[in-house]
């Protein structure tokens, strides 16, 4: 077993409001143990566990490319935080500190951040450079997702 399958983050569900661990790696959808909701999916993956994180997965993964000193990136987190969570089941996303990994950044070409790197099963869908309004980001990614949680 490897530090990506035991690394897992507390996810409150927002429907019942149980505490659930949602393993970085998993296959499906996170799901809460009580009310089987599907959880608000967010990782944080370094170049050494990104494709186990991001490239394996089922759902099709934002990857947001960000550093810790840009204002932009700062500005657009809560906002893709607040997507994953509406969009449960249906994205998972995938947070990489450009300044900490250069590999992830050398392969989307990221010359910007935040750079947004949208996957399907590990292939680029789509990118989209700089921060944009939480609907702009809505609009721009709800019609590239699958309907509904699997």
């Amino acid at each position: 077993m490897t530090a990506t399958d035991q690394k897992s983050t507390k996810v409150t569900c927002d429907n019942c409001g149980t505490k659930n661990r949602v393993p970085a790696v998993a296959q499906g959808v996170p799901r809460c143990a009580k009310c089987s909701t599907p959880l608000r999916w967010v990782v944080d993956a370094n170049d050494e566990e990104f494709h186990a994180v991001a490239d394996e997965s089922s759902l099709p993964v934002l990857v947001d490319v960000w550093a810790p000193w840009c204002g932009p990136c700062r500005m657009v987190s809560p906002a893709l935080e607040k997507l994953a969570g509406e969009l449960a089941g249906r994205l998972k996303l995938v947070k990489v500190n450009a300044d900490d990994n250069p590999e992830v950044s050398r392969r989307f070409e990221v010359q910007a951040i935040p750079t947004l790197v949208l996957l399907d099963h590990g292939e680029v869908a789509d990118k989209q450079i700089g921060a944009l309004p939480e609907h702009q980001l809505r609009s721009w990614l709800e019609p590239r997702l699958p309907a509904s949680a699997s």
